[in-house]
């Protein structure tokens, strides 16, 4: 299962948890199961056509995966995926 380490913004749409863990073998799979585990939060995540949201940040064992494979990328049991939303202010 990959853990999904989730930042203090978007913890409360999900739960409270700080991480999951989820089964999957590619960051869609891992983002699929998330919506069934947490709609709120999924929708954080990705658009209403199922694409990354543009200012969302989703990190396969440190490497973005847009620079990889994007949804397709490959996770593991060992995988870890950091997700970090951008943070605008002014």
């Amino acid at each position: 299962m990959a853990r999904v380490l989730l930042p203090s913004v978007l913890r409360p749409h999900a739960g409270g948890e700080r991480e999951l863990e989820i089964e999957g073998s590619t960051l869609r799979q891992v983002l699929d199961a998330v919506r069934e585990r947490s709609p709120a939060l999924e929708r954080r995540l990705r658009d209403e056509s199922g694409a990354l949201r543009r200012y969302v940040n989703f990190y396969v064992d440190g490497d973005e995966c847009r620079t990889l494979d994007g949804l397709d990328t490959p996770v593991d049991a060992a995988t870890e995926v950091m997700i970090i939303p951008s943070v605008a202010g002014g």
